[in-house]
């Protein structure tokens, strides 16, 4: 029985580079799939691969007792998981792997991307001219405004540094808080959500979704707010309540919203953010670049081809599980 692989992320797929001949390489017969797919849909395609590289597909129990005993190791392209049930991975015995350190420069560049073109009115004035008009919006500039970041990790960082070089004032705030970055940037900390919320004229969200952060930014948390808050979303559609944020753009609470990611992907026609002409939302490319790109694929098949050979990979989100080899 040849060893089958299943790959459903489509930058994965429609970005070339190295990745492509590493994978082929290997001999296995890949399977391919366009995600991120639902779950009834990921369960249609499990049951008899013995690896998968997947992006943000819904992975449940369901779907992981479904794939069991023949899937050996689950590779994530990427680093969030909140969409695999990462407790049945473990209970079962399935390494889980990611690829942590590969996209924060390109994230960072999109976060800046959005803001940039809210301040700017970007879209307003390329439209115009598109339509043959020279109509003119007065924006405004991100220099000595205040940014708070958070969540300080990898990409949180490179958002402090850039905007640092913006002339802008970056706060950030953490749990796990790298007390040595923040003395070399010069970036002081809030130490409650609350004061972070209350001194920013943008927020920048870059933390996991967790229970935690599910609906951090909500009418309650929106009103401790500056009036005319600006906020930035390059991690979790759910981490912001979509009715609260509509409902804080309509009234100009919050003055725009600039989202690479949504609490549902793709989005329905009438989804209440779309729409929004202070609403700026890209269909979670932020770290769709061909550096990018390539960069987490190779991570990714170097975790799988090292796990399904009984080495140890790059990166394990449960490394109490080992690693056994499979071919």
């Amino acid at each position: 029985m040849p060893t089958r692989i299943l790959v459903t992320t489509t930058s994965f797929q429609d970005t070339p580079g190295p990745h492509h001949e590493a994978l082929a390489a290997t001999d296995w017969e890949v399977i391919r799939a366009r995600g991120p797919l639902s779950e009834a849909d990921t369960l249609a395609l499990v049951g008899d691969i013995d690896g998968f590289i997947c992006g943000d597909d819904a992975i449940t129990r369901a779907v992981l007792e479904k794939a069991r005993p023949r899937l050996k190791v689950l590779s994530k392209y990427g680093i969030g998981v909140d969409k695999i049930d990462v407790k049945a991975c473990t209970e079962f015995g399935i390494p889980l792997l990611f690829t942590p350190g590969v996209n924060h420069t390109t994230v960072a560049e999109h976060t800046f991307l959005l803001l940039l073109a809210l301040e700017k009115n970007l879209l307003f004035h390329t439209d115009s001219v598109r339509s043959g008009g020279w109509k003119r919006q007065t924006g405004h500039e991100l220099f000595d405004k205040t940014i708070g970041i958070v969540g300080m990790g990898r990409i949180g960082k490179e958002v402090a540094i850039r905007a640092k070089a913006f002339g802008m004032k970056p706060i950030g705030y953490d749990v796990y808080w790298d007390e040595a970055f923040a003395k070399e940037q010069g970036i002081p900390r809030a130490t409650t959500l609350d004061e972070i919320f209350a001194a920013s004229d943008y927020l920048s969200l870059h933390t996991n979704l967790t229970p935690e952060t599910r609906d951090m930014i909500r009418a309650e948390t929106i009103a401790n707010m500056k009036p005319g808050v600006i906020i930035l979303n390059c991690a979790r559609g759910e981490i912001v309540n979509t009715g609260d944020m509509a409902a804080a753009l309509a009234s100009g609470k919050v003055r725009g919203y600039g989202t690479d990611v949504l609490d549902e992907e793709p989005p329905a026609a009438d989804h209440p953010l779309t729409k929004l002409p202070n609403c700026l939302v890209t269909p979670h490319v932020g770290s769709r670049t061909h550096e990018s790109v390539q960069r987490q694929a190779m991570a990714a098949v170097t975790n799988l081809i090292r796990a399904m050979h009984g080495e140890k990979p790059l990166a394990q989100v449960n490394p109490e599980v080992p690693v056994t080899k499979v071919v």
